[in-house]
């Protein structure tokens, strides 16, 4: 799994790519936290999550994701998720996740 973001205004999106599972759930934490810091430091209000080069996710990508969304909510920020397509759109919206992050295309 690959991670890489940018900041636009008051936004961060950040590119994923590859396999969100139990072998790299760690790692996009890692990243994520990382992320959160310096959103907190410019002033941040929302991570666009560009699922685009997603091309597989588990049930423990769900679990990160929504430890990741209780930390974000925390410090005020909004997490929205983009681009996710097929097997991973369908996990996404079984696992409820659309009801806490917004789904936008």
């Amino acid at each position: 799994m690959e991670i890489s973001y940018k900041s636009m205004g008051d936004r961060v999106i950040a590119f994923l790519r590859g396999e969100l599972d139990e072998f790299t759930a760690e790692h996009v934490r890692l990243s994520l936290d990382t992320i959160l810091s310096d959103m907190e430091a410019i002033g941040s209000a929302t991570l666009v999550l560009d699922f685009s080069g997603v091309t597989f996710m588990d049930s423990t990508g769900i679990g990160m994701l929504l430890a990741r969304y209780n930390k974000f909510n925390k410090s005020g920020i909004r997490i929205e998720i983009k681009n996710a397509v097929g097997h991973v759109d369908k996990i996404l919206a079984m696992s409820g996740i659309y009801t806490l992050m917004q789904k936008s295309n």
